[in-house]
């Protein structure tokens, strides 16, 4: 009888270490969304100001469309990266690593830009040279792909202890709608 007591709680172990090791890959990923997915309300925001203060809606409307061609490339970007980084881990092991930071390195770069944009439409060196104190943004792309770089790495040793079906099964999850980022349109409104 203790064969058995012990054998499910080395089980029930073995399955929580690896919930664990998911759930964290998974909780980056979704600060991540929602760090990015807050950049268009408050950005829309300031436009909407500085197109009343102006008078003129196409101020609004031209910072609008531009707003949503970048969001868009970060929006690809990101569904591009969380399922390379998954490739690069269910692949060889020999190129991981350096699969990895690839790819990192090609998401980091894609949000700067996207900061870089968002820093030119609402600092003093804007599209309107006007700085707008109310805009703050919890945006560092640093930071951002450093995190979720971190979370896949940890995730290249639980995948390693996996064996079979679970392997291909272990990123399906990112796949799902809660871990994409939002249509810009329902982020406006």
């Amino acid at each position: 009888m203790k064969r058995y007591n012990l054998l499910t709680v080395l089980l029930l172990f073995i399955f929580s270490l690896t919930s664990a090791q998911v759930s964290s890959v998974f909780g980056s990923v979704t600060e991540a969304k929602s760090k990015i997915e807050a950049t268009v309300p408050i950005v829309v925001e300031h436009l909407k100001k500085i197109s009343e203060k102006q008078g003129n809606t196409t101020v609004l409307d031209n910072g609008k469309t531009a707003l949503q061609n970048e969001y868009d490339k970060v929006s690809q970007e990101f569904d591009l990266y969380k399922g390379n980084m998954a490739s690069c881990i269910l692949g060889k092991s020999k190129l991981t690593k350096k699969c990895m930071n690839y790819h990192t390195q090609y998401f980091r770069n894609t949000l700067g830009i996207y900061e870089n944009y968002i820093n030119y439409v609402t600092k003093k060196n804007g599209y309107l040279g006007v700085q707008d104190d109310s805009v703050k943004l919890d945006f560092k792309p640093t930071e951002i792909a450093s995190k979720i770089d971190k979370d896949f790495s940890g995730a290249v040793g639980a995948v390693k202890k996996m064996k079979g079906n679970n392997k291909s099964t272990y990123f399906d999850q990112l796949k799902s709608d809660d871990y994409k980022l939002q249509n810009f349109s329902t982020l406006v409104n």
